[in-house]
């Protein structure tokens, strides 16, 4: 890392080990380099280690992350939005989205009778004993549960069938030099 590069926190921050998915405590002062900004996390180099923040902590390095649901037109469906919100999920080793990397199985919406939606999303690993797995849960939950019309929220992680590279898109497979 070139002293260029290095960006020192301008505050105690809270990280997630990557691949291991530990919690870690990175402190004021520490130096960092970025190394993926994309959709609402950011991925560190820390002395070596990979770690990843979210994007609430990215005032800590003096950047923001934009809102994605900005972005959609005002009359964007229920079904965009979370589609939306989906695509902000990224595993931190891989510059690729869930949804263009294939781990997105299926997502289903139902119209509950106290108003609302309960959103049911089936997804995978890129390896079954990925560390980052409840990470990537969690992120999951947390983006779709910020949609204004989604009342309950349920991500369920499976490994039937098991994921492999067909299940990318085209546009993911050119991107990390597939094709």
């Amino acid at each position: 890392m070139s002293d260029a590069d290095k960006i020192s926190l301008s505050r105690d921050t809270m990280g997630v080990l990557v691949p291991s998915g530990a919690s870690i405590l990175l402190p004021k002062g520490t130096e960092v380099m970025i190394t993926q900004s994309l959709g609402d996390s950011l991925t560190l180099n820390v002395h070596g280690n990979l770690v990843r923040i979210e994007a609430k902590n990215a005032d800590a390095l003096g950047k923001t992350v934009s809102d994605s649901l900005a972005n959609l037109p005002a009359n964007a469906s229920i079904q965009d939005k979370v589609w939306a919100q989906l695509r902000t999920v990224y595993d931190p080793e891989i510059p690729v989205n869930i949804v263009d990397l294939g781990l997105i199985y299926h997502c289903e919406f139902e119209k509950l009778q106290k108003g609302g939606y309960r959103i049911h999303v089936e997804m995978t690993l890129t390896a079954p004993g990925c560390g980052m797995g409840p990470v990537l849960v969690e992120d999951v939950k947390t983006k779709v549960s910020s949609v204004a019309e989604v009342s309950e929220v349920e991500v369920e992680l499976v490994f039937d069938p098991p994921w492999d590279r067909d299940k990318m898109s085209e546009a993911a497979q050119l991107e990390l030099g597939l094709l």
